[in-house]
């Protein structure tokens, strides 16, 4: 089982950068697979960005493909996701996920597939 805490989230103007965080507790992070969502006001959780256990494979939704970036440092049990140009349209509370997956290569883009989620942060950027 594990726990994921993100942080990191606030407030930023169009054309700002965020960093947002997720903290994992345990000592099984490294099986599982990462993943960020994220949720606007009367939408769906909807899927931004998803990491291996590994680190080496990396999925994007097309809407953040070249503005954001996911990563994870295995030793310190964190995820990233490094958000750059932000736009209004980003506006929404960020999810981080686990699931456990045997293959250090797998990567996960639907949110069925997740079993651990973290409280959420919110992110809001202004026009």
């Amino acid at each position: 089982q594990v726990h994921v805490v993100e942080s990191g989230g606030g407030l930023v103007q169009a054309g700002g950068s965020l960093r947002l965080s997720c903290a994992a507790s345990g000592r099984t992070f490294i099986s599982y697979a990462m993943g960020w969502f994220r949720q606007a006001p009367g939408m769906e959780r909807e899927f931004v960005a998803a990491i291996s256990r590994s680190g080496g494979v990396t999925d994007y939704t097309d809407t953040v493909k070249g503005r954001f970036t996911i990563s994870r440092d295995n030793a310190k049990n964190t995820v990233y996701l490094q958000m750059n140009v932000l736009k209004p349209e980003d506006t929404a509370v960020y999810y981080c996920g686990a699931t456990s997956v045997p293959s250090p290569f797998t990567i996960v883009t639907m949110k069925s597939s997740y079993d651990y989620w973290g409280q959420g942060t919110q992110v809001t950027v202004s026009s």
